[in-house]
């Protein structure tokens, strides 16, 4: 009996008021999320670096709190950190410029 009575509760089509009480939460949840951009990046909990290892070498990693990435200065890359958690994914992250320069006069 329940079930069909929430099962209504949701078919049913939205109020003027409930219209407009979704409409002033969206927006409102838009802005939080505009303001949160503009703060800063979360940092690292440093205790997390002493158990933390490059998912491809298990090497530890370097914190570099102005780009707020974990640095594995061996293999030149860096992973992000969003919202103070690694993103330890190899695909997520990015090559350094060191190992970039390295691998261009290797070339050479």
């Amino acid at each position: 009996m329940l079930s069909a009575a929430c099962g209504r509760l949701v078919s049913a089509p939205l109020s003027a008021v409930a219209r407009k009480w979704l409409h002033a939460s969206v927006s409102q949840l838009s802005a939080d999320r505009r303001g949160k951009a503009e703060e800063s990046p979360r940092a690292l909990d440093p205790v997390l670096l002493e158990f933390l290892v490059c998912p491809l070498s298990k090497k530890p990693l370097r914190y570099e709190a102005s780009t707020n990435e974990l640095i594995n200065e061996e293999l030149g890359i860096a992973y992000p950190i969003i919202d103070g958690i690694p993103n330890m994914i190899p695909q997520a992250a990015r090559m350094t410029h060191q190992h970039k320069k390295k691998e261009e006069m290797e070339q050479h």
